[in-house]
C-alpha cells in the first residue's frame, strides 16, 4: 500500500465508543487506576514521608480521573497471568529482533524492500488488539503503523517475509490472553 493513499488525520482511538459502566464499574476502575498512578508514583519518589504519601494520593487521583475521560474503558480485557506465561516467548523474539534490526542496519548493502502489510486480525478495536500490536510490533522488521475495522496494517522492512503467517502464528498464541468483548479495568 502507498503510504500517500492512507487517510491523513485519523484518530482511531477517539472514535471508538467507550462501554458504558454503572456507578460500581465507575468507581472499580477509577479505584484500579488511582492504585496504579499510585504505585508509579512511589516508584518514582521512593519516600515514604507522610507529606509525599499525601500529595502522591492527590495525584494518582488526579491522573486516574484525567485518564478515564481521556481512555474510557473499552470492551475487551488482557489476562495479565497468561502474559507473563508468554514472557519467556516475548523476550526471545526481542532478542531476535534487535539482532535482526541491526544486521541490516550495519549491512554494508542492507537487503530492503520496505512496504506496508495489511494484517487481517480476529481481534475488534480495543485493549485486546492494542495489546496485540505492541507484542507484534516486536517481530523482526515490522512495526504497526495503521488500524481499520477489521485490520491492522504493518510498516515492513523486508515484504519478501512471510508477515502475514507469522502475524496469524502470534495471534493464534496470544489469544488466549488477549479477551475481547470482556470489560476492561
Amino acid at each position: 500500500m502507498n503510504p500517500s493513499s492512507r487517510p491523513k488525520g485519523e484518530y482511531r482511538s477517539a472514535q471508538r465508543e467507550a462501554a458504558p459502566l454503572n456507578a460500581a464499574g465507575s468507581v472499580r476502575v477509577l479505584a484500579v487506576r488511582v492504585l496504579l498512578y499510585f504505585f508509579v508514583w512511589i516508584v518514582i519518589d521512593q519516600s515514604a514521608k507522610p507529606a509525599n504519601l499525601v500529595v502522591g494520593v492527590l495525584a494518582a487521583g488526579a491522573a486516574a480521573w484525567v485518564s478515564l475521560k481521556l481512555l474510557p474503558p473499552q470492551r475487551g480485557r488482557v489476562r495479565i497471568g497468561l502474559l507473563l506465561l508468554l514472557l519467556p516467548r516475548f523476550l526471545w523474539q526481542s532478542l531476535v529482533a534487535g539482532v535482526d534490526v541491526a544486521r541490516r542496519a550495519f549491512a554494508p548493502r542492507p537487503d530492503l524492500l520496505p512496504d506496508f502489510v495489511a494484517y487481517r486480525t480476529a481481534l475488534p478495536p480495543g485493549p485486546a488488539r492494542n495489546a496485540f500490536e505492541l507484542i507484534a510490533s516486536l517481530m523482526p522488521g515490522s512495526v504497526a503503523s495503521d488500524e481499520r475495522a477489521a485490520s491492522i496494517e504493518f510498516h515492513v522492512l523486508d515484504k519478501r517475509q512471510p508477515v502475514a503467517e507469522q502475524l496469524a502464528a502470534e495471534e493464534t498464541v496470544y489469544a488466549r490472553a488477549l479477551l475481547p468483548g470482556r470489560r476492561d479495568g
